[in-house]
């Protein structure tokens, strides 16, 4: 993909302006070569490793423990809140400490189910403008896509399922109690927003997955799954030779 990055950035830059994308895929073609690829194909072959990135990435954290043992994107107990932490397992409360944090994660996979449908949207939405700022962009370009298209779609939707989510596994239950018992040991009052905290938590835990995903799609051949991808993907240009 390397390839075809740079050269788009070229072939950008014989142009006054980049606004007509199709002259600069058909530059990425007829310069670079890239097996007798069309642009249609270079659109459907980004358009697949989306999908497949998005719905690996969903799959996986929607699935038990796919926030909760993964070290990477588990949610703890919010930053402001850790001298909460910290004294309720001082006073040999730290099982009620470590129920908040199971039912956090818990929710934030709930919640992950709900996310497909929204980045399949946006996939459907994209425009040539958007494939050719993909191909310009760098090694997290299709990530940062979807962060810039669904991000808003995103907390609008999760939220309500968060909230559903927190309650159906007592998460606010184990919150209240958690910050009820440690308000009472300190005159510092702790009223973080747990909706909003995991809301934010599960966005960032999605993204940082489906970045994974993208990598694996440029730089892992066993990760391209169809022909498109292997065209595309596999290309001369895409390889950068």
């Amino acid at each position: 993909m390397k390839g075809i990055i740079l050269l788009a950035v070229l072939v950008c830059s014989t142009f006054t302006s980049c606004d007509t994308a199709k002259q600069v895929l058909d530059g990425v073609n007829s310069a670079y070569g890239t097996g007798g690829l069309t642009n249609t194909e270079i659109i459907s072959g980004l358009k697949q490793a989306l999908t497949i990135g998005t719905q690996n990435s969903t799959s996986q954290l929607s699935a038990l423990d796919g926030f909760f043992k993964n070290a990477a994107i588990k949610i703890l107990i919010p930053e402001d809140a850790k001298k909460v932490e910290s004294t309720l397992r001082s006073i040999g409360m730290g099982s009620l400490v470590d129920k908040a944090v199971l039912s956090m994660n818990r929710a934030a996979e709930d919640a992950a189910k709900g996310a497909g449908t929204i980045f399949i949207n946006s996939i459907k939405q994209m425009t040539i403008t958007d494939a050719v700022n993909i191909l310009k962009g760098g090694d997290f370009a299709a990530t940062n896509y979807f962060k810039e298209k669904t991000t808003a779609e995103l907390k609008q939707q999760f939220k309500p399922v968060i909230d559903k989510a927190l309650n159906n596994v007592n998460a606010t239950k184990y919150w209240t109690d958690v910050t009820s018992v440690y308000n009472k040991f300190s005159s510092s009052k702790v009223n973080t927003d747990l909706s909003a905290y995991v809301t934010q938590k599960a966005m960032d835990g999605i993204f940082y997955q489906v970045g994974l995903e993208e990598q694996k799609i440029r730089k892992d051949p066993v990760a391209r799954t169809t022909e498109i991808l292997k065209k595309v993907f596999g290309s001369k240009a895409a390889q950068g030779s």
